[in-house]
């Protein structure tokens, strides 16, 4: 096979180290190779930086390894063509792994084009993608916390969640401040209640008739606390998030036009996907990407039952939330096929497929820059008309009918 390139650099990424194999010369001839180590701290990774521009290099590449890639790839990419290749698509021959031998094997795949760029997304998407990330993780903590709390209040047979739809909305809070500070009876607490709840008065006083002790406050002050800063920590990355979508609002309306997706999902998905979907060879390289489809299981010639592709986790698992926001949509197209995706193959490869189609939306509204247009519950019935009738023909007369069809004038 032909070499392209003639000047490239294998990179082998540690968390301490980096091995570089850089190798020079045309492609009717042997390259040079020269092999140096470098430690990750950044005087070091600038070093190797001016080695390569010094060397002409044009190419590097390396595996994504956890998130060590990350740093070198910032430093590298103004000045480089970069590719980052997926370990488990360039692993070496067996019996051969060593740092060195890694790096030189990844240089001299780049060298004949042989490693398909990872994609990664430009820096302001990245820079977006670590602050909504991080605001998933603290509202999945908060939610724990939350979680300890009302397992607390239950020890001391306080029964407020049984009671309050929200024991975290402005009556139970009002409530657990009345238990944290003492003093007052189940009554007084109960007159807390504010809306519609305060025509549960009696059942709010006995819910709040617990035996609340020292070390139960102690923990409840504790955790109140958690649950304030929490609660003041995703407020202020919420406004971060704000001001770095400022570039994207289009964008935003777009994908919020989709059913299950609003304006807390979108964001989420532009910081995993990008804006720019010619990224993407196509909608099923996206979604193969994502992993939100099912894998292919072939042998002899039949397809067997495939799992889940492997993919973007944190992509999927938003499509997931809001494929369960989407089905509940009734008079829409994904309300339609998940009923009836669900009678076949149970509700959680439903549930999946709706968010693969969430995903194949998502992905030609970036592309056309235009708001969804839901093709309607009727739209399966109308691709297989004659099926469907025949269907609920039969139907009809397998409980006792006689049916006669007549079409009507439209």
């Amino acid at each position: 096979m032909e070499p392209l390139i003639e000047r490239c650099c294998g990179l082998d990424v540690h968390q301490g180290t980096v091995v570089a194999c850089l190798l020079i010369g045309k492609a009717d001839e042997r390259p040079k190779k020269e092999l140096r180590t470098f430690r990750t701290v950044t005087a070091d990774l600038i070093e190797l930086r001016e080695w390569l521009q010094k060397a002409g290099c044009t190419h590097v590449g390396m595996e994504s390894t956890g998130v060590y890639w990350t740093p070198v790839y910032a430093l590298l990419e103004d000045v480089f063509d970069l590719t980052v290749g997926n370990a488990q698509h360039i692993k070496n021959v067996p019996g051969r792994k060593t740092d060195v031998k890694d790096a030189e094997w990844i240089a001299d795949l780049l060298r004949h084009g042989l490693i398909r760029k990872s994609f990664v997304p430009p820096k302001p998407i990245r820079e977006l993608r670590d602050v909504v990330r991080y605001r998933r993780k603290l509202v999945q903590s908060r939610s724990t916390e939350r979680n300890r709390l009302l397992k607390l209040l239950e020890t001391a047979n306080i029964k407020l969640s049984s009671f309050l739809s929200n024991v975290f909305g402005a009556s139970g809070m009002a409530m657990l401040e009345a238990l944290l500070e003492g003093g007052s009876t189940p009554q007084q607490m109960a007159q807390l209640s504010k809306g519609r709840l305060r025509k549960k008065l009696a059942d709010v006083e006995l819910a709040l008739d617990g035996r609340l002790q020292e070390h139960h406050r102690f923990l409840l002050r504790m955790q109140l606390e958690r649950l304030k800063q929490a609660d003041a920590q995703v407020d202020a990355l919420d406004l971060r998030i704000e001001q770095m979508l400022a570039p994207y609002r289009e964008e935003v309306t777009h994908l919020a036009s989709i059913p299950g997706v609003n304006t807390v999902v979108a964001p989420q998905i532009i910081a995993e996907i990008g804006v720019d979907m010619t990224a993407f060879k196509s909608e099923a390289h996206l979604a193969s990407w994502s992993g939100a489809c099912p894998g292919n299981h072939e042998s002899a010639g039949k397809r067997q039952r495939g799992t889940k592709r492997k993919g973007n986790i944190h992509l999927t698992t938003i499509l997931v939330e809001a494929a369960q926001a989407a089905v509940k949509t009734k008079g829409s197209y994904f309300h339609d096929k998940f009923h009836r995706l669900k009678a076949r193959r149970g509700y959680k490869r439903a549930l999946l497929a709706i968010a693969h189609k969430i995903l194949i939306a998502s992905y030609h509204v970036l592309l056309d820059r235009t708001d969804y247009r839901d093709l309607g519950e009727s739209y399966l019935d109308g691709l297989s008309k004659h099926r469907t009738t025949n269907t609920l023909v039969r139907r009809l007369e397998r409980m006792g009918y006689t049916v006669r069809l007549e079409a009507t004038m439209n």
